[in-house]
């Protein structure tokens, strides 16, 4: 990856963030609306608190898959919080941490984002999709 060295360089600083306390159906408007994998939770003072991933949200399509409905689909994702289904201690890395470490630690953890942080605070996310595009420009 010659020319971009660090996390910075190609992580994404304009990131959607959830509130602990949000309601899970506002996590799958999102992520639907938004075509979005991953979304970090911030506790009531801001700090990173987790992530909540498509994933996290299969759960609630299981609840289609054993016969229930939209609605009630709806209104299972309704009752649940954030806090209910993320994922609590979520990977983390540096913004000045060389990429082929951030890249190694999603290989390893076999995980599709690293939250980039600050001491607890977030400053952007960082994609297994952020290594396509950055393939994608350089041409091959």
């Amino acid at each position: 990856m010659s020319g971009l060295r660090t996390v910075r360089e190609v992580m994404s600083s304009d990131v959607t963030t959830l509130d602990i306390n949000e309601r899970l159906t506002i996590a799958d408007d999102i992520m639907n609306l938004g075509r979005i994998r991953h979304l970090p939770v911030l506790d009531g003072d801001g700090r990173v608190a987790g992530v909540v991933s498509q994933r996290d949200l299969f759960r609630g399509a299981l609840a289609r898959c054993l016969g229930y409905g939209e609605h009630a689909q709806a209104k299972l994702l309704n009752m649940l919080l954030v806090k209910d289904v993320m994922t609590n201690d979520p990977a983390t890395i540096g913004p000045d941490a060389d990429l082929e470490e951030a890249a190694q630690i999603l290989w390893d953890r076999k995980i599709g984002c690293l939250l980039v942080v600050e001491g607890d605070r977030l400053v952007g996310l960082l994609t297994e999709g952020d290594f396509v595009r950055l393939k994608l420009a350089k041409g091959h």
